[in-house]
């Protein structure tokens, strides 16, 4: 959500921003902007609503020289999406810029306080209190910058990511953060405290620094860095302390944020799963001995072999992995699992106690109600485990142990790759704690590991042959509504399948598990409604070909998810897509393959954006 580049340097610094806000569109975005302290010496604003491209068109006769700058892509909280309320913001005196994601929660009665000493306020934003403050801070204390920045953020409630050019400063760059990401990019042949010609690139991830180095800092909460042009970066928290940086190499090449030939990143990470999924479990399965190696769990053995319960934070699709993985967790160990929103566990008084494990999945590992729901946990006294894919992100550091997913960096705003890759997580994870507990007969565990490693190849085999998707797709251009349906394992795949449909097509759709239809959503069933049936042969097959029957009957349209030569349900279909047989438990890996790459060509045929839905942000990273 938003999006933050800066740059410092010896060379030009609008292309590498610009490029920069490009790398960061997948993040979700209604507007851009740059500053730039230009060879002239002028500190300039450049904002324009929609795009980056429009941003283009708009700075193409300007001014864009110099060495030094900032910009942003917003999504908007505080004000309406335009360009007055686009960031970066001046200062009163325009001396200073900011830009910045998050949210200052406090920002009203600070307006209110800095419109009574005399300033005024062009924009809606939150942010532009903040730099006004700052600037405040600066006046009225007589002080520099960087303490006026130290001041002003003593002052404010919420979180931030923050970006700052003075004008009268043209060789430094101040940054700060807390509870929103921001990463320090150390130009390659430079060091964090070198001396001569240096650069520095920051980012609310790596995305936009990786072509130039992959040597980074993560900013720790409520730390300030000032990077400035002769090689040096200090950070000091908000007590002045000076703190000592860690140079961290990105596990990232800039291969992964190319499409590859695809049309969509979306559909090239339909089409990496196999892959991903095989990284995923690369040097956590023993193939020889059957076993699972998993060191999250490993090293913490007796928290696992303790435990009383289990319950699993998440977000979104994130939660749907949560709901399969309970499924699979309970049945392996033993253990009761519960699976909670973030967003509503945060804000509850949860009964939870210190033999309790509490899990936080999230793709980015910034998404702001799991890192709530962590601090509450830990407040309690809970164990933390967390379950994400981005490296050096706020969960993996706020956390008591923890696995990556390891499936590469997922640009596309709907969830694909990464919600496999969670998924199988925490099968490698049930299965651990299976084996630390014991509760699985040694043969069936063996064979439950046999099985796992046969899905990659299995999930190659479903892509090659659900082709024929994209023809029917377009059947289906101008429904209105659509209904999911799944049982056991499968019901999560139908909450998923029709959460990936609303996320890119904007046809409402809703999942429910196949049993429910008689409890009210078959009073919705006509010849006008699709409805999406996975039905493969293990599992409750019996029970589901039941339901379907009371959906034909009444003139619904079905398309199948069906087990490899499966002919009862294929009968019963309009349109049938099959994978390969595996055990009830891994089927949703399979499955949801298919209802990915509906939504993807329903959604195309429509004209839709796939990769930046409207309204959505690939990383919540506020409320």
């Amino acid at each position: 959500m938003c999006g933050i580049v800066g740059y410092i340097g010896t060379k030009d610094s609008y292309p590498i921003l610009i490029k920069g806000l490009h790398r960061l569109e997948y993040r979700g975005y209604d507007s851009a902007g740059i500053s730039l302290i230009t060879s002239n010496g002028d500190l300039v604003v450049y904002k324009a609503k929609g795009k980056v491209s429009s941003l283009e068109h708009d700075t193409a006769d300007k001014d864009i020289s110099g060495t030094i700058g900032i910009a942003h892509t917003r999504w908007a909280t505080h004000g309406e999406p335009n360009a007055t309320n686009a960031h970066p913001h001046y200062s009163e005196s325009h001396n200073l810029t900011l830009v910045h994601n998050g949210i200052i929660e406090n920002y009203k009665p600070l307006r209110t306080e800095l419109e009574k000493n005399g300033l005024t306020f062009h924009s809606e934003t939150d942010t532009e209190v903040l730099v006004q403050l700052i600037e405040y801070m600066q006046i009225t204390h007589q002080c520099d910058t960087v303490t006026a920045v130290h001041l002003a953020l003593k002052n404010v409630v919420g979180a931030y990511a923050i970006a700052i050019l003075d004008k009268r400063n043209p060789n430094q760059l101040i940054a700060a953060r807390k509870g929103s990401p921001l990463i320090i990019g150390v130009g390659k042949g430079n060091s964090t405290a070198g001396e001569g010609n240096a650069e520095f690139l920051l980012g609310s991830d790596a995305t936009p620094i990786i072509e130039y180095t992959d040597q980074v800092i993560y900013l720790k909460d409520e730390e300030i860095a000032v990077l400035n042009r002769n090689g040096k970066c200090a950070i000091t928290n908000l007590d002045s302390i000076q703190q000592t940086p860690q140079l961290q190499t990105l596990q990232m090449s800039l291969d992964e944020l190319e499409k590859g030939g695809f049309q969509h990143f979306m559909l090239k990470e339909i089409y990496e799963q196999p892959n991903a999924i095989r990284t995923c479990m690369k040097g956590r399965i023993d193939p020889q001995n059957h076993d699972i190696l998993l060191s999250g769990v490993i090293d913490h053995r007796d928290r696992f072999l303790n435990a009383k319960r289990i319950i699993i934070c998440a977000c979104g699709t994130s939660w749907h992995s949560a709901l399969i993985g309970k499924y699979f967790i309970e049945e392996a160990t033993k253990i009761p699992v519960e699976v909670e929103y973030a967003s509503e566990f945060r804000y509850r008084n949860p009964v939870i106690s210190k033999q309790d494990i509490v899990i936080a999945i999230s793709q980015s590992g910034e998404t702001a109600d799991t890192l709530a729901a962590i601090q509450l946990a830990r407040e309690k006294g809970c164990f933390v485990y967390g379950i994400c894919n981005v490296i050096g992100s706020s969960i993996p550091r706020n956390t008591d142990s923890g696995t990556y997913i390891h499936v590469g960096p997922e640009i596309g705003v709907a969830s694909t790759k990464a919600f496999t890759g969670q998924l199988t997580t925490l099968i490698l994870f049930g299965l651990a704690i299976a084996k630390v507990r014991q509760t699985l007969d040694e043969q069936l565990f063996h064979q439950l590991v046999d099985d796992l490693m046969l899905i990659p190849e299995k999930m190659q085999w479903t892509l090659e042959h659900s082709k024929g998707i994209e023809q029917f797709a377009r059947t289906f251009t101008y429904c209105k509504n659509f209904i999911y349906l799944g049982r056991g394992y499968n019901y999560p795949v139908a909450l998923e399948g029709a959460l990936k449909l609303k996320e890119i097509s904007y046809i409402h759709a809703e999942g429910y598990p196949a049993a429910e239809m008689k409890h009210g959503p078959i009073a919705l069933i006509d010849e006008e409604m699709p409805v999406v049936v996975i039905a493969p042969k293990r599992g409750l097959y019996d029970k589901v070909v039941s339901n379907i029957q009371e959906i034909k009957s009444r003139k619904g349209r079905i398309i199948s998810i069906v087990t490899e030569g499966d002919t009862i349900v294929k009968n019963m279909s309009d349109y049938c897509i099959e994978i390969p047989d595996t055990r009830d438990s891994y089927a949703p890996l399979l499955a949801v393959i298919p209802l990915q790459m509906l939504a993807y060509y329903i959604a195309i045929t429509k004209g839709r954006d796939v990769d930046q839905p409207r309204n959505l942000a690939k990383s919540v990273t506020v409320e």
